[in-house]
């Protein structure tokens, strides 16, 4: 005998009369034998755990990255010339720059295994006949469950009984609000928040109770199905990570093209092969700007510490920069747009119409001294709200309430308008309540006012006008009476604050009575006077309609990706400027019904997404990216882990957050709140900028000794440098300078600029030109002090002596044409970057003490200059200076003309 199939059932179409035929079980439960059977078959219901991989293998693919492959060919030259120091220098920039990704990568992989923590160790199920408790791990399909108040749900079950039943889905749909949960039927399109009739595993039951099936265990849950999409979905490419890639390639082909072509040309010349390979290891080891990974890590390890500041905890490294190229955030609303609580934020009365919050006035003396008809109408308004009310405020004085987030909004609406000073049961005392339940769609408690009893009455705006006979009146001499009821009204005034995205209850009082009248009946209450509407809302955050602004000026397009009601996200997406209020919102319905190329064109269009779940989510990141957008998406639910994990970076909310969706994000925001992704995202372009100044100014460096090497070895020169020269420096003179450069500030406007093209390289053209010009500068200035030292000396050691040092100090003036693209490095004062200042003078003053001191002259290779020789050099290197800034002139001379500069290409 097989179990039931339960495989791709809905179940929330099921009616709940059919459960226990269509799971072949019964109110009774099933039999132990039949349990043990049905876990046989079926598995623990608990989700499958890859084992993670060995920290062998973890350490050893750090070494994958193309830049360490450079960085390994520059530690295999140095061993086959037996330059041990330098070989010891690189192995052990190696061996920090793989300690580095290999803690980083160590706490990475560990997102479903955090899903194993949501699961419940007991479960209260009907076995045999008889109630009892199990391992959650043991249930199967077919067990009948119970569940209450402060319980997890073990298991995705099909409820057959609710009573006064809510659930927390929010670690599903991302929305904090408890779903109302009943036995009734869905339709068999219905996302996962509507499905009244079913509860998920890993879900927490806020308050009620209910008897359920198990229809689904393990993998086979939704959370299951998360934990597939987590698991099988790929991690993906940052953009520095392939900016990277392609800036390697280039370095490999230029350097095995300039080795091959002097090889070739030398051998045609008659040269020495054994000494045209030492001139090819020579160009090579040039060519190869050992220090760039170190620089990438302390760039990137700057720009961590900098977000840290800002409340935006960096998990991944190359996150740092991938969110400063971010052309698009998909934020979720719940807690990050919005505050994640419930606010009164409109009110409604016949007495006055629409008005907010402010319009009710405090009152700090004993307001059940006046007539009922007294009280202001919009006081007695959010009064009623507070007096038919469950939730608690734990100190009078402050705001920590507890209880369904609806009657804390009410609560607080009381409390921040001054009316309940005092305990209310002092001042009210209780006398009846009813308490809300879905069927009945009301609450109802009656409370002593003086000497007489009200009822105070709130639900459900249709379900309360059927209760009434009256509406306040207008007031009149500091009175009201009650009026003649317009049910008319209050529907218009209900669907303008519905279309606003707020939910809406309508309350209502009695007329007063004597204590103990059996005139007003609290389970079936008639003849009350219809106070208003109240409109709640999880209202935006303050600052993040200007952080929407930001963004736009920035050029990054923000889209709202959310599990609530379209007229809700619309309502907040337009109040902060994310759309327009009559803007189209597409639903997962209709994303269903979309191909792969109109949900592209859709995507291109559309600002607001609206119950979405976890597929729809990851599929809406995927379309964005194929349409060449850089993703940022923000979520704090297990909802959200699959699309934190396939966008170019994740964002988790570290306050409200779920571990899943931490542990699958790259950042974490440790205050939850959006302006902090703008401040994130500039700190990412600073760093992303950093990183281009330090790269350029390696690359240049590397450009210059290239040409410079080509042209001696073309015109039949003795070697311009030898191998522990340029190893000098590449890792030590100019090795302590490009880390500098990457403590620069941010350059002016920098939100202002437009996020850059996924296909611009770290370098920019502008960038290449100018590696071009600088390089043959450079290039030609050391060949002409060679030339002039070789000539005047004949002595090789000199000129080489002379060569090395004139790039040493063209390099000191090349630092500084590197802090910007466009301004002129004499108007960057240098107390803006007082580590370049440092670094410059002790990169200068290593390799004089490197010229004086006799084991390094030795070392080296070098020996002492004269003053005059010093003249010569700083004569010659000062032109890299004057060449660049008369290129920047030109460029915003064009600028200013209207004629493209080339800055931003």
């Amino acid at each position: 005998m097989t179990g039931p199939a339960v495989v791709d059932r809905q179940w929330h179409t099921v009616a709940a009369h059919e459960v226990f035929p269509a799971l072949e079980t019964s109110p009774d439960g099933l039999t132990e034998e039949e349990a043990r059977r049905r876990l046989a078959e079926y598995g623990p219901n608990r989700l499958e755990e890859a084992p993670p991989p060995s920290a062998v293998a973890v350490f050893l693919r750090q070494f994958a990255s193309p830049v360490i492959a450079i960085l390994l060919f520059a530690l295999l030259l140095t061993v086959v010339l037996r330059e041990w120091l330098d070989a010891a220098v690189i192995a052990a920039a190696l061996l920090v720059n793989a300690g580095i990704g290999f803690v980083q990568e160590r706490k990475a992989e560990q997102a479903v295994r955090a899903l194993m923590n949501l699961s419940q160790p007991r479960a209260r199920v009907v076995r045999d006949g008889r109630r009892r408790e199990v391992e959650s791990t043991d249930l199967v399909p077919g067990d009948v469950v119970f569940i209450e108040s402060g319980s997890r749900i073990p298991a995705d079950i099909r409820l057959v009984e609710a009573h006064a039943l809510e659930v927390d889905e929010s670690l599903l749909t991302g929305e904090s609000e408890p779903v109302v949960k009943s036995t009734a039927t869905a339709a068999a399109d219905a996302g996962v928040g509507d499905r009244s009739g079913v509860a998920f595993s890993g879900t927490m039951v806020v308050s009620g109770r209910g008897m359920g099936v198990v229809y689904a265990t393990g993998r086979r849950t939704e959370l299951g199905a998360i934990a597939g999409l987590l698991k099988s979905e790929p991690e993906t490419a940052t953009p520095l990570k392939e900016r990277m890639t392609r800036l390697s390639r280039v370095i490999v082909a230029a350097t095995l093209v300039s080795a091959l072509l002097v090889m070739a040309i030398g051998l045609v010349r008659g040269g020495d092969p054994m000494e045209l390979l030492l001139v090819a290891v020579a160009l090579a080891v040039a060519a190869v700007p050992e220090g760039l990974p170190i620089v990438l890590t302390v760039a990137l390890a700057v720009g961590v510490t900098r977000m840290a500041r800002r409340n935006a905890i960096v998990r991944r490294m190359l996150a740092v920069e991938a969110l400063g190229s971010a052309t698009v955030i998909g934020s979720d609303k719940t807690g990050t747009l919005t505050e994640n609580r419930m606010t009164v934020r409109r009110l409604w009365s016949p007495a006055g119409g629409e008005a907010g919050p402010a319009a009710v006035t405090p009152y700090w003396g004993n307001i059940t001294e006046l007539p009922l008809e007294q009280v202001d109408p919009y006081v007695l308004l959010v009064l009623c709200g507070a007096l038919t009310n469950e939730a608690t405020m734990a100190s009078e004085e402050g705001r920590e309430a507890s209880g369904d987030p609806t009657e804390v909004a009410l609560l607080e609406a009381a409390y921040d308008a001054e009316l309940l000073h005092t305990a209310r049961d002092v001042r009210f005392p209780k006398t009846a309540e009813v308490h809300f339940e879905p069927a009945r769609r009301f609450s109802a408690t009656a409370r002593r006012w003086g000497n007489r009893e009200v009822l105070f009455v709130k639900g459900a705006p249709e379900r309360v006008v059927e209760m009434c006979d009256a509406q306040v009146g207008r007031v009149e001499a500091g009175r009201w009476q009650p009026a003649a009821l317009r049910p008319g009204e209050l529907h218009a005034a209900g669907e303008r604050m519905a279309a606003e995205g707020l939910r809406l209850l309508a309350l209502a009082v009695s007329r007063p009575y004597e204590p103990g009248a059996a005139s007003v009946d609290p389970h079936d209450p008639s003849g009350l006077v219809l106070l208003g509407l109240v409109g709640i809302m999880d209202p935006p955050r303050p600052g993040v309609r200007e952080a929407v602004q930001d963004c736009r000026e920035a050029g990054v397009r923000v889209v709202m990706i959310t599990g609530d009601h379209a007229v809700t996200a619309r309502a907040i997406a337009a109040e902060l400027g994310i759309c327009e209020p009559d803007a189209p919102v597409l639903t997962y319905q209709q994303i269903a019904g979309l191909d792969d190329e109109e949900l592209r064109a859709a995507v291109a269009q559309v600002n607001v997404y609206a119950r979405i779940p976890p597929e729809g989510k990851l599929r809406l990141v995927r379309a964005l990216e194929a349409n060449g957008e850089v993703v940022a998406v923000t979520g704090d639910g297990v909802n959200d882990a699959p699309a934190l994990k396939a966008a170019s970076v994740g964002v988790a909310m570290g306050q409200e957050g779920t571990d899943v969706a931490r542990e699958a994000a790259e950042i974490v925001l440790a205050d939850d709140n959006f302006t902090t992704i703008v401040h994130a995202v500039e700190e990412g372009r600073v760093t992303f900028d950093n990183i281009r100044r330090a790269v350029f100014f390696l690359v240049s460096i590397g450009a210059a000794m290239v040409v410079a090497l080509t042209v001696s070895t073309l015109l039949g020169w003795p070697l311009l440098m030898v191998p522990a020269q340029l190893l000098w420096l590449n890792l030590v003179t100019s090795g302590v300078q490009d880390i500098a450069l990457v403590f620069e500030r941010a350059e002016p406007g920098l939100l202002r600029r437009p996020p850059r093209s996924v296909h611009e390289g770290i370098l920019s053209r502008l960038l290449w030109q100018r590696v071009g010009v600088t390089g043959v500068v450079m290039a030609a200035g050391t060949l002409a002090m060679f030339w002039w030292e070789w000539q005047r000396t004949a002595s090789l050691t000199a000129a080489q002596t002379m060569a090395l040092t004139t790039m040493v100090v063209f390099m000191a003036f090349q630092a500084g044409n590197a802090r910007s693209d466009t301004r002129s490095v004499l108007g960057m004062p240098l107390r803006y970057n007082p580590y370049l200042v440092v670094a410059v003078a002790g990169s200068f003053a290593l390799h004089v003490a490197a010229l004086y001191f006799p084991p390094t002259q030795v070392l080296l290779r070098v020996e002492p200059l004269d003053a005059a020789a010093w003249a010569r050099i700083a004569a010659v290197a000062v032109s890299v200076v004057v060449v660049v800034e008369l290129e920047k002139m030109v460029r915003r001379a064009w600028a200013r003309h209207g004629e493209p500069s080339g800055a931003r290409q």
